[in-house]
This record gives structure tokens, C-alpha cells and sequence, in this order.
């Protein structure tokens, strides 16, 4: 398992180093620090082009200046790299917690469902926290179901609690509930 983490970090590694250098001769070329006829700065463009043109025509539909699809492109890899290593780290762990609980038997496949759908239950209230801070609406299309998971918790939460000034604690209240529930259910399993 650390052995694959580690090879996902040197790709993603490997191809942040790649969009910077993108990056990087793009900003050169536009400086007139690099000719933009010269060898390296025409390998870079033929390589990267395919990349960027579709890039700079969403960013010129979404009213921004195409120059900078170059950093676009190097900050959507960044984060779409850590995003990633957090994604696959976490699925590793939920395997190799998975194969422990089947090897614990019904009980402890039984506290590992458990265990998942508290976690579950958890993350969907904090995306509605995030989404709520973002301006999404809860009847986002990718937000309905999320909203569905955690409608039958804060909704009543939030007729018994009144909110402080603009801030409302409901979803506070609803993550501590879920973590009480949480270690009080698995302590019983």
C-alpha cells in the first residue's frame, strides 16, 4: 500500500513539475525572455496546446483572460494532485480496514458499515457547511442528495436551536451528535 501512495506522489510530482514549466515558458514567451520561435518554446507549445486551448476557451467563456490558462492549468493540477493522493490514500485505508473487519468476522463488518455511515453522515454535514459558506443552494442538483442525508438531522436541530445573530450553530450541534452517536453505537457493537 505505501509503496503505490508513494508511486501516486511521484506522478502527481512529476506532472506539477510538468504544468509549471508549461507554465513557465508561457510566461517567459509573454515577457519576451524567450522566443516564442525559438525550439524549446515551440516543443513546450505543441505539447501543452492540446491542453491549454480548450482551458483558455472556458476561461474566455467565464469572462476571464486567456493569458492566464497557463496558471489555471498549473493550480488545477496542483490541486487536483493533492485532491487525488487524498482520495486514493483514503480508499487504501478503506480497504485494508475492510479486509481486518472481514477477518473479524459478522461483528466487525457489522461496526465497519457502521463506523462508514456515521463517517458518511458526517462529511455530508460538512459539505452542506462548506456549500452553505460557498452560496450553493442545497437544491443544487449535486447537493439534493447530500441534503437528503442530512435534512432529518438539522431541520429539527434547527427549529429547537435559534441561530446566533447570523451564525447558525445547527450543524455544530448535528456533527456532535453524530460523533456522540457514533462512539456510543460502535461501544455497544
Amino acid at each position: 500500500m505505501i509503496e503505490v501512495i508513494q508511486i501516486a506522489r511521484l506522478l502527481v510530482a512529476v506532472v506539477c513539475l510538468g504544468a509549471a514549466v508549461v507554465g513557465l515558458t508561457h510566461w517567459a514567451v509573454k515577457a519576451k525572455k524567450l522566443s516564442p520561435f525559438g525550439g524549446f518554446a515551440r516543443a513546450i507549445r505543441k505539447v501543452s496546446d492540446p491542453i491549454i486551448k480548450p482551458l483558455e476557451r472556458r476561461i474566455v467563456r467565464s469572462g476571464g483572460n486567456p493569458v492566464n490558462a497557463p496558471w489555471w492549468l498549473f493550480w488545477i493540477v496542483v490541486i487536483g494532485g493533492l485532491v487525488f493522493l487524498s482520495l486514493l490514500q483514503w480508499s487504501l485505508g478503506t480497504l485494508v480496514s475492510l479486509v481486518y473487519a472481514a477477518q473479524a468476522g459478522p461483528r466487525g463488518v457489522l461496526r465497519f458499515l457502521v463506523d462508514g455511515l456515521f463517517g458518511l453522515l458526517i462529511a455530508c454535514v460538512l459539505i452542506r457547511v462548506i456549500a452553505s459558506w460557498l452560496g450553493i443552494s442545497s437544491y443544487a442538483k449535486w447537493m439534493r442528495p447530500i441534503a437528503f442525508l442530512t435534512d432529518w438531522l438539522l431541520e429539527p436541530l434547527r427549529r429547537l436551536i435559534p441561530p446566533l445573530g447570523m451564525f447558525d450553530i445547527s450543524p455544530l450541534v448535528a456533527w456532535l451528535l453524530l460523533i456522540l452517536a457514533r462512539s456510543l453505537v460502535l461501544g455497544l457493537l
